[in-house]
């Protein structure tokens, strides 16, 4: 068994910053990532992103916990949804729709591939 454990992540330092790959407007979000990919096809981390609005592209099914900010998440052909610091959502694998973050967020995520 493998453990992996991310420590103080409200503060932790993040390795990667990047444009988002589909942004939709300015300001273009950043988004920053400190992960670990395992042997068994789940990768968990830290993300964080500066305000803006993109296109969600992630296949995997995620679950993630909202340690920081405030945003938006709509997904196609559905309500949306207000996301603050404390929150936590499941998303399916190949869910779609747009991200809106209003104040920078972090948050701590597992993906399932």
């Amino acid at each position: 068994m493998s453990i992996t454990q991310f420590k103080n992540t409200h503060h932790a330092v993040l390795e990667e910053s990047n444009p988002v790959a589909v942004p939709l407007g300015t300001p273009v979000a950043v988004a920053s990532t400190t992960s670990v990919e395992r042997d068994d096809g789940v990768e968990t981390g830290i993300w964080e992103c500066t305000p803006g609005r993109w296109r969600r592209q992630i296949v995997a099914q995620e679950f993630c916990h909202f340690v920081q900010g405030r945003c938006t998440f709509t997904p196609d052909h559905g309500e949306t949804l207000h996301i603050e610091a404390g929150d936590a959502l499941m998303l399916p694998a190949n869910s779609t729709g747009i991200w809106d973050i209003q104040e920078t967020v972090r948050k701590t995520y597992v993906l399932i591939f």
